[in-house]
């Protein structure tokens, strides 16, 4: 059971990595800075096969108006994606999802709000990039170096998702030896540096929580690792770039009650020091992560 014991003992072994403080990003004419708190990313998918149903938009005018909403609620950033990362879901291709993502990217570039796009494309990229888009959420690694190009000349920034595979549609087992920290260090650390030699400065990190590895589909055993990634992020602050995480779902334990589940998931991420949070459900999750922060100003405070 994860209890205080785990977590103290957790800390002592890498206060070093904890104490570490990163320089925060800025994104978007606005300045939105990630990495200096708590940021919350909302989520609008274009795909009818995305399974998570409060989320799907069959048209522009249902993916505007629910990005707008997601705004008001309180998302920071609000991150479309064209095609559904499920493994039986059917491709998109990049012309069909530039067809969708046009006419939705450009009005809400327009209205002032923060857009992410994810995708493994760099065709996609390079579109959504034209029309104003901060944000390419990189699902893939075969097309990466010409992501990282792209984005630098946008003045956007990349997320880079940790993924075994060319791309999130073609994982197959996740394979680790040891502790899987070594690994995402290892990881990001070549793709910081590739980004940085294609002149992107702007890179946020997200370990892959929520793909689906074939080995993680029994739930103890995936919600385990997800627990456990979550509290030890603040174990990548040495590489100096944000954190960003997927909030999942454990349907195996939530059963009806699913909705909730990313607001548990948010306690955890937070006490990692995870600096966006990417989620379906943007009150719930605002509730807890505001919460959490008034517990810290009142301990500041005494």
């Amino acid at each position: 059971m994860l209890d205080l014991e785990w977590l103290a003992a957790l800390w002592q072994r890498h206060q070093e990595e904890f104490d570490k403080e990163i320089s925060p990003l800025s994104i978007g004419s606005e300045g939105l800075r990630i990495g200096a708190g708590p940021r919350l990313m909302g989520v609008v998918n274009l795909s009818p096969q995305s399974w998570y149903r409060e989320s799907v938009c069959l048209s522009p005018e249902a993916a505007i108006q629910r990005a707008k909403l997601l705004h008001t609620q309180g998302a920071d950033v609000i991150d479309i994606g064209g095609e559904s990362t499920l493994g039986h879901a059917e491709r998109v291709s990049p012309e069909d999802q530039i067809k969708m993502l046009r006419s939705i990217v450009a009005p809400l570039i327009g209205e002032g709000l923060t857009l992410s796009v994810e995708t493994y494309s760099a065709t996609v990229a390079a579109a959504v990039l034209q029309e104003g888009a901060q944000v390419i959420n990189m699902t893939g690694t075969s097309e990466c170096e010409r992501i990282y190009q792209l984005a630098a000349e946008a003045n956007a920034a990349v997320i880079v998702s940790y993924v075994q595979g060319p791309h999130v549609r073609e994982v197959e087992s996740l394979t680790f030896s040891g502790d899987p920290y070594r690994a995402f260090h290892e990881y990001f650390k070549k793709e910081i540096n590739r980004a940085t030699q294609r002149g992107l400065e702007k890179v946020i990190l997200d370990p892959g929580l929520g793909f689906y590895y074939k080995n993680l589909s029994d739930g103890n055993a995936r919600v385990r690792y997800q627990m456990e990634t979550f509290v030890q992020s603040f174990r990548l602050n040495s590489l100096g770039k944000p954190i960003c995480h997927a909030l999942p779902h454990a349907f195996e334990f939530f059963g009806e009650e699913v909705r909730t589940a990313e607001s548990f998931f948010a306690v955890l991420a937070a006490l990692g020091k995870t600096h966006l949070l990417r989620t379906h459900e943007i009150p719930r999750v605002k509730a807890v992560i505001d919460t959490l922060q008034c517990f810290t100003s009142s301990s500041s405070a005494r």
